[in-house]
């Protein structure tokens, strides 16, 4: 009997389309932590309380008309299954994007598996990194976009929700809700710094890299509302 195909088989390397090249190695190796890629992506916590506040205020409109309580309760329960659809689904959402997502960072790029229906591999060489940011989250979880050289032309309808919001022009592909976001920030920036050393380029070129100096991880705390 013929063995059933599983999903990502086809990778040799989980994430990654190949097999790394000679003299590459992986750093690190993540994905985005569905609970806070559902808050933050799909605004779960949002909705969750819209579905709440109208919970309340039916109640207290059928209170005020001097309803019975069997009618408060059946006006208010379409309401209640409602937002449990709604949440529901938008959880769904968050946690099958995570389990589809791979993040990697070698000595010589970022790789980006990203999609859920249909997925795509997204190569980010070093050479086209200017500088990453670091934006933390009470959770644990943080942010990492990247600014790409001018010649790099990413999509925001591909990377997305990858990507820096409301940064269009140019996109900033971003890990995304990544646990230990500090670390890996660490990491990527003496990765980079390392690789600026090897380069031949002169200093001050738009593909430089990070100095350790100023590794351009401006880190930003924020709570998770």
């Amino acid at each position: 009997m013929k063995e059933a195909v599983k999903e990502h088989d086809f990778e040799p390397v989980r994430g990654l389309p190949e097999h790394l090249p000679a003299g590459e190695r992986m750093l690190w190796q993540g994905a985005p932590r569905w609970t806070a890629l559902a808050r933050s992506v799909f605004h779960l916590r949002i909705v969750a309380i819209y579905f709440v506040v109208l919970a309340v205020w039916r109640i207290a409109e059928d209170w005020s008309a001097d309803s019975s309580a069997a009618s408060a309760l059946m006006g208010v329960l379409w309401i209640l299954v409602l937002g449990l659809l709604a949440v529901g689904a938008l959880a769904f959402l968050g946690w099958a994007m995570s389990r589809a997502t791979v993040y990697t960072i070698t000595n010589q790029r970022v790789v980006m598996r990203v999609g859920v229906a249909l997925q795509v591999i997204m190569n980010l060489p070093f050479k086209q990194i200017r500088s990453a940011d670091l934006k933390l989250y009470r959770d644990g979880t943080g942010d990492i976009p990247l600014l790409l050289a001018k010649t790099a032309h990413p999509s925001y309808i591909i990377f997305w929700p990858h990507v820096r919001p409301w940064h269009f022009s140019p996109p900033q592909p971003m890990l995304r809700t990544i646990p230990d976001a500090g670390k890996v920030a660490v990491i990527l920036a003496d990765a980079l710094k390392a690789y600026s050393e090897q380069c031949t380029e002169p200093a001050g070129s738009e593909n430089a890299a990070m100095e350790p100096s100023d590794r351009h991880m401006a880190s930003q705390s924020e709570a998770v509302s």
